[in-house]
């Protein structure tokens, strides 16, 4: 076992704190900081601003132990062995990713941190950013892209399926290993550049394949076949797997639309014709369209349907289960398609705060709110205690007994039984 490292973390974010979290739990001694300060001073308190299981504990138990600190002060890093960058990259213009405040930390650590210090790179960054951020620095850095899920990034950090570390120089890789000893994974030694094309690609991947699952759904129903069969023959491949084979309102959330633009930047300006990829993008907005579309004929019976002062509930807001994160929610783009239309839109999610911006959705605390008195109830995210709900009293407290599965759910039978009239993505 090596000596246990003191690590910096730049960026109190989703990444960040995890990562500082973590990185503590296996035993180096870390200095988390961010430019907020009212967030570090509610960490300093063990006061999570995310949703994420095991994460307060964690935050916890490495405060009380010492192993963990916050702060605003940069000049708290100056004799850490490695500074791990954790900085927001958001879709700037033309698709590509914007550096601004990850560049800002570059210039304020150039001047901070001791000579011997490794710098590595976590954020999700274009390809040549390593590089280029080496030129500034004066010093080798490294590319450690995370791949960490919204709802699982404790277990998938614990334990990781790879460990990604890119670097040209030896000694810099060596230090970025030593903050995984401990941890049971295989790990590729690459190169800076392909780290962080890695990155964009296997996430542009998941998108792809659920673009491919969504459009597979629609051959369903015209064909009459039923797709949780048809992915579930596929998913028994080992080549395929099942991982991202059910069809659901689109993909979206902070990583899937942001690198799949970046990405077809990236090729754009490589004078690459991405087709394919582009391809999936634009299915991921027409499936948006198509569960509109099928809401309108499920409440109105017609294609062409008026949804004008139609009330419909809405059971889930979040992009996806076990995080309270809005971030380019489908949820939320098909509520505002509705409210577009005129229907007037009640929603409830477990993991979403009153004080969010919902747009024309009037959250309510509780599921009866949402079925109370509507047309019919859209469930848009995969919440597993939505399967739990008292479905026979919604059916007596809606006007119409309607259920829009657009995550597949609920089981049809059960659905039925309850007095609900079902309907799925791609079911016969």
């Amino acid at each position: 076992m090596r000596e246990r490292l003191r690590v910096g973390v730049v960026g109190a974010g989703y990444v960040g704190l995890t990562s500082a979290a973590c990185l503590a739990e296996l035993g180096h001694t870390i200095t988390c900081v961010d430019v907020d300060a009212e967030k570090v001073g509610r960490l300093r308190e063990a006061e999570i601003p995310i949703h994420e299981p095991g994460l307060p504990e964690l935050v916890g138990n490495s405060l009380a132990a010492g192993r963990l600190a916050f702060t605003t002060e940069h000049a708290a890093l100056r004799d850490v062995d490695v500074v791990l960058l954790c900085l927001p990259t958001p879709t700037g213009q033309a698709g590509t990713a914007d550096l601004s405040a990850f560049d800002l930390a570059l210039t304020t650590l150039r001047d901070t941190v001791s000579p011997h210090c490794v710098v590595v790179i976590k954020s999700t960054v274009p390809v040549g950013t390593a590089e280029r951020a080496a030129a500034a620095l004066g010093r080798p850095v490294v590319s450690n892209p995370e791949f960490l899920r919204e709802g699982h990034a404790v277990h998938d950090f614990l334990h990781p399926d790879r460990i990604v570390i890119g670097a040209c120089d030896e000694r810099a890789r060596e230090v970025a290993d030593a903050l995984y000893d401990g941890l049971d994974a295989p790990r590729l030694h690459t190169d800076p550049a392909s780290a962080e094309l890695a990155k964009y690609a296997s996430n542009a991947f998941l998108a792809l394949k659920v673009s491919y699952v969504n459009e597979l759904a629609e051959l369903c129903e015209r064909l009459g076949a039923d797709v949780t069969d048809v992915t579930g023959t596929m998913g028994l491949d080992e080549r395929i797997g099942s991982a991202f084979l059910s069809p659901g309102p689109g993909w979206g959330g902070s990583c899937l639309p942001k690198d799949t633009r970046a990405l077809l930047h990236a090729a754009a300006e490589a004078g690459v014709d991405f087709t394919v990829l582009a391809d999936a993008v634009t299915a991921n907005a027409r499936q948006l369209d198509r569960v509109v579309a099928k809401v309108r004929q499920a409440v109105t019976g017609s294609d062409d349907g008026s949804l004008s002062g139609v009330r419909l509930g809405l059971l889930g807001l979040t992009f996806k289960a076990g995080t309270d994160d809005l971030r380019e929610s489908p949820a939320l783009a098909i509520a505002a398609r509705l409210a577009a239309e005129g229907a007037q839109l009640t929603g409830y999610d477990p993991g979403v705060r009153r004080a969010a911006d919902l747009g024309e959705v009037q959250l309510v605390d509780e599921p009866s709110l949402v079925a109370k008195d509507a047309a019919g109830l859209v469930l848009l995210t995969e919440w597993p205690e939505f399967r739990e709900l008292d479905w026979p009293q919604l059916a007596q407290l809606a006007e119409r007994a309607t259920v829009v599965d657009c995550r597949n759910l609920l089981e049809p039978g059960e659905l039925a039984q309850a007095g609900f009239t079902y309907f799925g993505l791609g079911r016969c």
